[in-house]
């Protein structure tokens, strides 16, 4: 149980994955069902200070290295358009709804991306990540748990 907890949290700071999938690895492996929400939200949210450690600080060594360079743009363009709209235009509010669906795209590794290319506060950034992450977090365990009892989702 605690290797499938340890990879459930390790699904969670994945940006292959994050919560959306730590989450059910884990209730699907048998963890506790509050443990494995308490830890895999923690792990996302812890996702966000590093991304913005590794863009303040390490991106900018990087940027040196042509090829580097150029991914780098690609994923910047990437996030302007999947959430340049409503992020520019809600601010707080719509970094939150982006980082709270629970689809692939979205999730604290592009909201992180948003809130740097975007300049935003970071610590009104933080929150309104924090907040996406948990909302997102509890209807991902919430349909988990309820397909492992059979119920099926109404969408």
């Amino acid at each position: 149980m605690l290797i499938d907890l340890l990879i459930a949290i390790l699904w969670s700071l994945s940006p292959f994955g994050e919560a959306k999938v730590g989450i059910p690895y884990g209730l699907l492996n048998g963890v506790n069902k509050y443990v494995v929400l308490i830890f895999c939200f923690l792990a996302n949210l812890l996702v966000f200070p590093m991304m913005m450690f590794f863009l303040e600080k390490i991106n900018r060594y990087f940027t040196r290295w042509r090829s580097y360079k150029k991914s780098a743009i690609f994923v910047a363009r990437r996030a302007k358009k999947g959430s340049g709209k409503n992020v520019q235009r809600f601010g707080f509010l719509g970094l939150m709804l982006f980082v709270m669906l629970p689809v692939p795209g979205t999730g604290v590794y592009a909201g992180s991306i948003a809130t740097y290319l975007f300049k935003m506060d970071k610590k009104k950034a933080f929150w309104a990540n924090a907040i996406g992450i948990f909302f997102s977090s509890l209807i991902v365990w919430s349909a988990t748990l309820l397909t492992m009892k059979g119920i099926s989702m109404p969408f």
